[in-house]
């Protein structure tokens, strides 16, 4: 379990756990608002198979206290970079701070890992509720890929 005492609005612990035979399906059945659906998946399941089937993304399921209410994913780069995807939180649960207390979880157990200088993340363009989130965590743009936008934060920039 990746815990560093964070919680949502609503005071329930967000924590990260590893996608178990206990979770997957929770996991797979998150879904964002419809409002949403522009920019995120209908259901986190097509993250989970990503993480299957390439050797890139480890998905990790997010916990309010003990219930699953979303998934992120992490991969390293080449580069030696850390990527964070795949933040999708069940709609029900969205605007509640989930979304921030995962990234800046996932944020920070990935800045302590051996080689971590960089994160990074893309997002859509139009996604500007996500755009926002993450420049208020401190990811700054360093241009696009693929039609998405990077961002970066310095690993010992992390709060």
């Amino acid at each position: 379990m990746i815990d560093h005492g964070l919680t949502d609005r609503t005071g329930r612990r967000v924590t990260l756990r590893m996608v178990d035979d206990a979770n997957w399906r929770a996991v797979a059945d998150i879904a964002p608002l419809d409002s949403r659906r522009d920019h995120a998946p209908a259901l986190a399941a097509r993250y989970l198979l990503l993480s299957l089937r390439e050797d890139t993304w480890r998905s990790l399921a997010v916990y309010g206290d003990e219930t699953v209410t979303g998934h992120v994913m992490w991969a390293r780069d080449d580069d030696g970079s850390y990527w964070i995807g795949g933040v999708l939180v069940d709609g029900p649960g969205q605007g509640r701070g989930t979304g921030r207390a995962a990234v800046r979880t996932l944020a920070g157990w990935l800045a302590q890992q051996e080689g971590c200088e960089v994160l990074r993340l893309s997002t859509a363009p139009a996604n500007t509720a996500a755009g926002e989130l993450y420049a208020s965590l401190g990811f700054r743009p360093t241009g696009e890929e693929d039609g998405e936008v990077v961002v970066e934060l310095a690993a010992s920039a992390v709060r």
